[in-house]
């Protein structure tokens, strides 16, 4: 895509096997139209940009696969021979036409439905990301500030949770990062703290989101706190199992998540 707000759309195209083998495709079909309107193996392959060798290589793939011939070679005479296609073959052309025009509405109707393709591309290419961090979120840049060195850099997640993440202005360069940008904040779950009952608390970490432990797991040496946050997102911490024990941590209970902005790595698509 050469502009990030141009509309992306559904595709596809439309191939038949046979005994497990490629028996038509809009290429293949190309060709029989052309053979069909030349009556020359030559000139068919110079009208769609093949060899002359591919084109007939493609035609006794396509005959040896086909239970009636698609075409017949023409013996040499005032015409100078030639190949014509069968009705057998014409007809293949009628039906595929047929079927591609029906695939192209499906295409189509799902379109209208569905609207853009591009947040279900945006949204394939989320999952597809393979880090060893538990935390991924997807924001859009809200704030942008640069200092002498590095850059605070504020994103707006979904159901309004905000992250602040302070990362070198060469890295802001090298990202191509934006307001209005969209980003992956990647934390580690040992990199964020549990902290209970911090409304008279003052941190000086701007991150602080409130949530409800949804799950408590308990290992030999830690343990992983699950919450959900007040926007729809959750978030994995991995505390101590002392720590859970002192902040007598149990599901439902209201916790807050912290970390620091320097733990907060950005990554773009």
């Amino acid at each position: 895509m050469s502009n990030a707000k141009q509309k992306m759309e559904l595709a596809g195209k439309v191939s038949l096997c046979k005994s497990d083998q490629l028996f038509l495709g809009e290429d293949r079909i190309r060709l029989l139209e052309m053979i069909d309107e030349h009556g020359s193996i030559t000139k068919a392959a110079k009208a769609v940009g093949i060899s002359y060798k591919t084109a007939w290589d493609t035609m006794d793939a396509i005959n040896n696969l086909s239970e009636k011939p698609l075409f017949v070679r023409m013996a040499g005479g005032k015409s100078g021979g030639g190949t014509r296609l069968t009705d057998e073959g014409r007809e293949v052309i009628r039906k595929y036409r047929v079927i591609q025009e029906e695939h192209d509405k499906f295409l189509s109707n799902i379109t209208k439905k569905i609207g853009s393709a591009t947040e279900l591309y945006k949204f394939i290419k989320r999952i597809s990301m393979k880090v060893s961090a538990r935390n991924i979120f997807a924001g859009t840049i809200s704030e942008l500030t640069k200092g002498a060195v590095n850059a605070e850099v504020k994103l707006s997640l979904k159901g309004g949770n905000e992250l602040v993440s302070v990362i070198t202005n060469e890295s802001v360069e090298n990202l191509g990062l934006h307001v209005g940008g969209d980003v992956y904040a990647i934390i580690k779950a040992s990199s964020i703290l549990i902290g209970k009952d911090l409304e008279e608390t003052k941190l000086s970490t701007r991150n602080i989101l409130p949530g409800k432990i949804m799950k408590l797991i308990e290992g030999a040496v830690n343990t992983e706190v699950i919450l959900e946050l007040s926007g729809g997102n959750t978030i994995s911490a991995i505390i101590t199992n002392a720590s859970a024990e002192s902040l007598s941590l149990r599901e439902r209970d209201n916790v807050c998540a912290i970390c620091k902005s320097s733990d907060i790595i950005l990554g773009v698509s």
